[in-house]
C-alpha cells in the first residue's frame, strides 16, 4: 500500500483528507502532539509524526527514517486575520514561518523520498491565494507565496507530480474565527464540508499515473 503524510491533520480539513485517504494509503499524520492529533491517528490506524513545522533546524531528523514516500500533503497553517494597516511585521513572520517556510522545509527534508516513489506532493492552498482579501492580508500574501513554490517545485521535479487545490471558505474552526472577526452570524450551510475538499485532493492523488493535474479550484454551491 502506498503511503501518504498529512500535516496539520488533528482535526478539520486535515482529519477529512486522512480519512479520505485510508483505504488506499499507510498514513502518516504530522503535527504537533495532541489528542486531537492522537485520536485521528487512532480513529484511522495511522501512525503520527511529532513535527513542528517552524523548528525547520529539527525536520530533517524527524523525518529521516522515512525512506519512501508516495504523497504528501501540506495542509498545517495558520490564520491572523486583519488588513494591512491593523497588521504587526510579527504576525506576518509568524504566518511565513507556517504556512510558508515550514511547507519548504518539510519538502526539502521529504524530497529525496518523494524521488525514490515518484511521488506526488499536494497543497491545500485557499481562495484567497488566487485573488488577495483585504481582511487577510498576511495570509493571502502567504497563500500566494505558496503557489509560487508549488509551481516552481513543480518545474523543477518534472518526476513529481504537484497539485494544488484552492478551495474556497470551508465550515472549519477557522472559518468561525474568521466570521466572528468579520462580524457576521456563522451558517455552515454557506460553505464547503472539510469531506468536500477532502474528495478533491483524495481524487487527484488518485489520477491515474500517465495524468498530471496541476490545480483544483473548488468553491461552495450557489
Amino acid at each position: 500500500m502506498h503511503t501518504a503524510l498529512i500535516t496539520g491533520a488533528s482535526r478539520g480539513i486535515g482529519a477529512a483528507i486522512a480519512a479520505a485517504l485510508a483505504p488506499t494509503h499507510t498514513l502518516v499524520l504530522a503535527g504537533r502532539p495532541s489528542p486531537a492529533l492522537q485520536q485521528t491517528a487512532e480513529r484511522l490506524g495511522a501512525t503520527t509524526l511529532p513535527l513542528d513545522v517552524t523548528d525547520t533546524d529539527a525536520i530533517p531528523s524527524t523525518t529521516a527514517a522515512i525512506g519512501e514516500l508516495d504523497v504528501l500533503v501540506h495542509n498545517a497553517g495558520v490564520f491572523l486575520p486583519g488588513p494591512v494597516a491593523e497588521s504587526t511585521v510579527e504576525d506576518w513572520r509568524t504566518t511565513f514561518d507556517v504556512n510558508v517556510v515550514g511547507a519548504v522545509a518539510v519538502t526539502l527534508a521529504l524530497l529525496p523520498a518523494l524521488r525514490r516513489a515518484g511521488g506526488q506532493v499536494v497543497f491545500v492552498n485557499s481562495g484567497t491565494g488566487r485573488k488577495a482579501s483585504a481582511t487577510m492580508a498576511s495570509y493571502s500574501a502567504s497563500k500566494f507565496a505558496l503557489r509560487a513554490f508549488a509551481d516552481s517545485l513543480r518545474e523543477s521535479e518534472p518526476d513529481l507530480r504537484v497539485t494544488t487545490v484552492y478551495p474556497g471558505r470551508v465550515d472549519t474552526d477557522m472559518q468561525r474565527a474568521l466570521v466572528s472577526f468579520e462580524g457576521g452570524e456563522y451558517d455552515a450551510s454557506k460553505f464547503l464540508k472539510p469531506e468536500t475538499v477532502a474528495a478533491a485532493v483524495a481524487q487527484a492523488v488518485a489520477t491515474p499515473p500517465d495524468g498530471h493535474l496541476h490545480e483544483v479550484v473548488l468553491r461552495p454551491r450557489g
